[in-house]
């Protein structure tokens, strides 16, 4: 987790706009959002849908159609809308499976394990997920911290049972072999350092695969193709060789395989960076990184699955925990407090948390600020980010100030789980889910909070001038501002803008055609979507 950041602040413009037109202020160029300008992809809704919830921390999910399965440091699971000892409760001891689709359990998945889960995937064919971490017992059966469950009957796997010495961190599959990194040192009774396959079939070791993570911990690990496994964490050397943080090797030898591109910063004494989370889709693996140190890499990176040539850096701070990538959009969840990397927001003091973003999957510019500490990399390509932002209560459940620390999916829902106690202002622990537009509520509007009272003023000609803030909205950039005279409620005038939380220009609107007499304004904001809020009036003005 990085310190609050001290990064030289980057001015973002705010444009002021006026106008003696009826129609006001041109729109500026949209970002994207549930509704995006054409060629732009489209983000889920900010609307936070009804989920089951968990009463302590979820480390990491995986989707099988729809199903997320979750894992972590929890005790129970309950309803949406209910409290922490509600009546509805069921037992769910550190892993829980949900429908994304609904948000309630999955009735054939009823587990426990004896000690926290750290990491869940599946399988390529979906038929099984594979949970590590550091437990000893599932249901009561011995499992030394692995352990595969059928997806479609639900049950644990009573064939696959390796005995991994310590923690579990990661893991990658094939529908045949299991590859898995974390903290250990004997897997099945033979020396194996950080790194280790077993067999699907019934967890034998395969003893041809020795990679070694020689310094320090595994992170994360994904399949690139049939013959690379990317591997993360914070080691600075991987099979002897200087590899800081990111590397990969062949699935059959573990042999040394080509990463050419250099995101994760060599350590200095107690700073550093590290890879928190890898998701391959199609020939590109996104990567997260957590940056322990002042402006140490914090943020999301794109390579090339089949070299690790990079595609782009976004060195915005704040530590990232996990990525997802649906469609032309990549999901994270993270505490980022300055993007300036991307010319969005800046630092601002005192710092302010923004704990689930998304950005293209694609470069669209350059760095826009300096590099951060040690980097290996300065003025590199960078993606946009999209107008998504619904909003996470940081947690208390593990001591570390954090909301979400992971984030998984399909082509409609997106779930995010972590310790949260709320979203959008609303009661919701540890799992909340996301739909795209067609299958949403969409009622998350403009903020309400940002409307305040227009200014009129009378001018020079006699005519009136409207002046205002403009709000923001957090899955919709582009905003309709509709001036009321008077209690009327067809308006007079319209001004449309693009806003962001930290770009709130000032609107004005002339009003060229009000009749003689005493005047107030209101504003009247509409998204898209059709939602509203509606300012207080303004003064009064006689014309």
């Amino acid at each position: 987790m990085t310190s609050p950041s001290l990064r030289r602040r980057r001015a973002v413009a705010s444009a002021v706009a006026a106008s003696t037109a009826v129609l006001g202020v041109s729109a500026a160029p949209a970002a994207a959002d549930t509704a995006p300008p054409s060629g732009t992809p489209a983000t889920v809704s900010a609307d936070a849908l009804p989920t089951w919830q968990v009463n302590g921390v979820v480390w990491s999910m995986t989707t099988v159609g729809n199903t997320v399965y979750a894992t972590g440091k929890f005790t129970k699971a309950r309803p949406p809308g209910t409290a922490p000892g509600s009546s509805k409760e069921i037992d769910a001891k550190n892993i829980f499976a949900f429908d994304i689709r609904t948000g309630n359990p999955v009735k054939n998945f009823k587990h426990s394990l004896n000690g926290q889960g750290l990491r869940i995937t599946r399988s390529p064919d979906g038929k099984r997920v594979y949970v590590g971490g550091e437990f000893t017992e599932v249901d009561g059966k011995a499992r030394s911290r692995l352990a595969a469950f059928d997806t479609a009957t639900g049950k644990l796997v009573t064939s696959f049972a390796p005995r991994v010495s310590n923690k579990v961190r990661a893991i990658a599959a094939t529908n045949s072999t299991v590859y898995f990194g974390g903290n250990f040192f004997n897997v099945n009774g033979k020396s194996r350092t950080r790194l280790a396959a077993v067999k699907a079939s019934d967890g034998s070791l395969i003893d041809a695969w020795r990679p070694t993570a020689d310094d320090d911990e595994v992170f994360a690990m994904a399949m690139a193709g049939s013959n690379r496994v990317i591997i993360g964490g914070r080691f600075q050397k991987l099979n002897g060789v200087a590899k800081v943080g990111i590397g990969a090797v062949n699935t059959t030898t573990g042999a040394t395989a080509t990463w050419n591109s250099r995101p994760i910063p060599t350590r200095q004494g107690s700073r550093y960076s590290y890879v928190t989370d890898l998701f391959v889709s199609g020939d590109t693996v996104y990567g997260s990184a957590n940056g322990e140190g002042l402006h140490w890499f914090d943020g999301r990176f794109a390579a090339k699955a089949s070299n690790g040539d990079l595609i782009w850096l976004d060195n915005c701070y704040g530590a990232t925990y996990g990525v997802y990538a649906q469609g032309k959009s990549l999901y994270s969840v993270s505490h980022a407090h300055d993007c300036s990397s991307l010319g969005a927001f800046p630092e601002t003091n005192p710092p302010s948390w923004h704990r689930a973003l998304a950005e293209t999957t694609y470069a669209t510019g350059k760095d826009q600020a300096p590099p951060g500490s040690n980097s290996n990399y300065r003025r590199q390509p960078v993606p946009s980010l999209l107008h998504w932002f619904p909003t996470l209560s940081a947690g208390t459940f593990t001591g570390q100030s954090q909301a979400a620390w992971a984030v998984t999916g399909n082509s409609e829902y997106i779930a995010l789980g972590g310790e949260f106690p709320r979203v959008n202002g609303v009661a919701q622990q540890g799992l909340v889910r996301f739909a795209v537009k067609a299958k949403a509520p969409n009622k998350s509007g403009p903020q309400k909070s940002g409307v305040a009272a227009p200014k009129a003023v009378k001018a020079a000609n006699g005519s009136i001038r409207v002046s205002w803030k403009a709000t923001w909205d957090m899955d919709n950039a582009n905003l309709t501002y509709e001036v009321l005279r008077d209690n009327g409620t067809t308006p007079v005038g319209t001004v449309s803008r693009a806003s962001t939380f930290w770009q709130l220009p000032t609107l004005t609107f002339t009003d060229t055609k009000a009749p003689r007499g005493k005047h107030t304004y209101k504003i009247r904001v509409k998204d898209p979507l059709g939602n509203t809020v509606t300012s207080p009036a303004s003064n009064a003005v006689t014309k």
